[in-house]
């Protein structure tokens, strides 16, 4: 069974940092990519950053460039996703998810992800 289980999240001034962690079991890790997505209340989950099953391709979502870096661990089966320079409008709850993909590419969009785990708040306020 695959299992994506996201943490780190928490309350945070602006300006300051927080990392999230995908911890995932079920699946042979380093064929999957995986994604971070967000949902603010009242609006539609949107994609921060992916990361390819490799490492070596990322994405990041304009909003988020330059502050926000992916990364993965395929020994440890974690993905991590480090956020500095947190703005209030980061506020959200972020998922991770997850899809077979053997390759230099990751998806941005909700729908190329067959997998999630539950969310993790994220709330950046002074």
């Amino acid at each position: 069974e695959v299992q994506l289980q996201a943490s780190g999240g928490g309350l945070v001034q602006p300006g300051g940092s927080l990392r999230l962690s995908c911890a995932a079991s079920g699946f042979t890790f380093d064929d999957y990519a995986i994604g971070w997505f967000r949902q603010a209340p009242g609006k539609e989950r949107e994609g921060v950053s992916c990361i390819s099953s490799s490492g070596g391709s990322a994405y990041y979502a304009d909003s988020v460039k330059g502050r926000f870096t992916i990364s993965r661990d395929n020994g440890e089966n974690t993905v991590y996703l480090q956020m500095n320079s947190l703005k209030p409008e980061d506020t959200a709850v972020y998922y991770c998810a997850t899809t077979y993909y053997r390759g230099s590419y990751c998806g941005a969009l909700v729908d190329e992800y067959d997998y999630w785990g539950q969310g993790t708040q994220v709330t950046v306020s002074s």
